[in-house]
């Protein structure tokens, strides 16, 4: 698999997220209330309280996945192909009004979908052991220092996944990355039925935090979820992890803050908060 390949399948994935946006986005003054589709970032003297995280990629590190895609396609970095597949399904599902399954549910398609591409033989038990290890993926070591960072500055932590929030009984993806202590509430997208960037995700996080659109901060690693979050009135961090960019363009909305980890972006959002 060629990087000149990887990095197509990228472009996609960030031109879904952006058609999907585009689909009757609107964005959002300083009360939350709805304006027009090429509506700016909220006004510059509002500043962000709530921080907003996705998990997948963002907090956890879904390149642990690389041992199962080493062993099925011979490259490690198959994981990522498989990824942005995952994350450009998604948002075409989102906008054709679709919930056929869970996040992991999709994944697991996507998977035999890649198999079928690349010929390569997906048997149940591959299946299986994709869905065990995306409910072990460990958090990047920059998280906890970053999460401590924003707590200790006075900012509320939330989490918003695409992921399900598993059986009952069982550990989440955070409790079992040692995290999930961290946040005042977990957040996902399976109790809207539909997956981020669909606006209905992000109102709902404002609503159940009784705060406006505006006090709140998308932190992620994808510049599509980014813009999604931006698009509806959140304010938005960008951690450019391995494999990550922004994606900077005239008319386009930018993140408050950009870094390559989280105690960068938590730095730059803690100056804006004393300077306010």
């Amino acid at each position: 698999m060629s990087q000149d390949h990887q990095s197509s399948l990228g472009r996609r994935t960030l031109l879904a997220g952006l058609g999907t946006v585009a689909v009757g986005a609107v964005g959002a003054n300083v009360t939350g209330t709805a304006t027009s589709a090429a509506a700016p970032a909220p006004a510059s003297t509002v500043v962000p309280s709530v921080c907003v995280f996705d998990v997948n990629g963002s907090l956890l590190d879904v390149d642990a996945l690389a041992p199962l895609f080493q062993r099925l396609f011979g490259n490690g970095l198959a994981v990522r192909e498989w990824y942005e597949e995952l994350a450009l399904y998604t948002n075409v599902i989102t906008t054709s009004g679709n919930y056929p399954g869970t996040f992991f549910e999709v994944g697991k398609a996507v998977l035999q979908m890649m198999g079928s591409i690349h010929h390569v033989e997906i048997r149940p038990t591959d299946v299986e052991e994709l869905g065990t290890r995306l409910l072990s993926l460990p958090a990047y070591a920059d998280v906890p220092d970053g999460l401590r960072m924003l707590k200790e500055a006075g900012f509320r932590l939330v989490t918003l996944t695409n992921s399900p929030p598993g059986s009952k009984g069982s550990a989440t993806q955070l409790a079992r990355a040692g995290i999930a202590d961290s946040f005042e509430r977990h957040f996902n997208t399976d109790s809207v039925r539909r997956f981020k960037v669909a606006q209905p995700v992000y109102h709902m996080v404002a609503e159940e935090m009784d705060v406006p659109l505006t006090a709140c901060c998308m932190i992620t690693a994808h510049a599509w979820d980014a813009l999604g979050a931006q698009y509806v009135g959140f304010w938005a961090g960008l951690m450019n992890r391995p494999g990550q960019a922004s994606l900077v363009m005239h008319g386009l909305p930018q993140p408050l803050a950009v870094a390559p980890d989280l105690p960068g972006v938590a730095a730059q959002l803690i100056k804006l908060r004393r300077q306010s």
